[in-house]
């Protein structure tokens, strides 16, 4: 997470901050955050994968539907969320891809952010 200095320089509009940038900083920190971590806020994050081994083989529905929810709850920038599993030449890791909509008035484009997911639940988001 980001400490409240960096927070403060990059809401001065002298130093504007690449809004996409700031929506993948903050899908890394969604999505690497599991259900129930935050006590203020319990919805915040995503299922642990270490929960969805007993649910084989429809842990990657459940994965999937769970980015999807925590990503439309918790990034407001983002409009129209779909995330779909794409194939892996990694057995052991699910990849997914985020297709949404900025909602903002500077962007209105799609964006395309490709997750995954490695065996210990840690998300890279790229």
């Amino acid at each position: 997470m980001r400490g409240l200095l960096s927070r403060l320089t990059a809401a001065d509009p002298s130093r504007p901050l690449d809004e996409v940038q700031s929506i993948l900083a903050n899908l890394r920190v969604i999505l690497n955050t599991r259900l129930g971590d935050s006590m203020s806020s319990p919805g915040l994050g995503i299922i642990d994968l270490v929960d969805l081994a007993h649910n084989f083989p429809n842990a990657a529905l459940l994965m999937e539907k769970s980015i999807r929810a925590a990503v439309a709850e918790y990034e407001p920038r983002l409009k129209s969320v779909r995330v779909r599993l794409m194939p892996s030449d990694d057995p052991l890791k699910l990849v997914f891809e985020i297709a949404a909509r900025l909602s903002t008035e500077r962007h209105n484009g799609m964006v395309r952010v490709r997750t995954e997911v490695d065996p210990g639940g840690r998300v890279k988001v790229d």
